[in-house]
């Protein structure tokens, strides 16, 4: 599985630090939007974006980013994160738009992390700003869970499947063991 993470991360380093724990689980390089080789980025199998959160949007270098991305002949899978002063409403999240975006682009959006970063946002800095510490080491964890939980669903073994026989029309397996017994099994098993 060939990864990047784009990353936007512009006042604490607070994104930053979640996509560099997740570059190393996913083995994908960590880079700013403005730095995306756009022929290795057509080439990954999966690919991160994330920045801080202002004002409950992304941050607009990455919009804009996204947004000069051409549509995709395939369906790549993607994922969103983010870290913000104040937690994610569950009536208007602020991964949604993202993830809408990046579907228009012809990606296949699957899955979101969010969590609480330092934050001095004009009314935060009058108080020396709000989550001072975070992300801290629980939230590092939890990134690195989220991203072993994407290597496990978008390895090699859940995107590729044999072709059949020749001669042979592809049937789905209704069990693991009837795929055994035909030889149709997804590769790695």
């Amino acid at each position: 599985m060939k990864a990047v993470i784009v990353c936007a991360s512009v006042s604490h380093g607070n994104t930053r630090r979640i996509a560099d724990v997740m570059g190393q689980v996913l083995e994908a390089p960590v880079v700013d939007p403005e730095q995306v080789d756009m022929a290795e980025l057509a080439a990954c199998d999966l690919v991160g974006f994330g920045s801080g959160i202002f004002t409950g949007k992304f941050h607009p270098r990455l919009l804009r980013f996204v947004r000069t991305l051409p549509e995709g002949e395939r369906r790549r899978k993607a994922f969103v994160f983010a870290t913000s002063g104040l937690p994610e409403l569950r009536f208007r999240p602020f991964t949604r738009p993202l993830g809408r975006l990046l579907e228009e682009k012809g990606f296949e959006v699957g899955d979101a992390f969010s969590c609480r970063g330092f934050d001095t946002w004009l009314p935060f800095r009058l108080v020396g700003g709000i989550n001072q510490g975070r992300p801290g080491a629980p939230d590092l964890e939890a990134a690195r869970t989220f991203a072993e939980g994407l290597r496990a669903r978008t390895g090699p073994a859940s995107w590729a499947v044999r072709p059949p026989p020749p001669g042979r029309d592809f049937t789905p397996c209704r069990r693991l063991s009837e795929c055994r017994q035909a030889n149709d099994l997804p590769m790695g098993y």
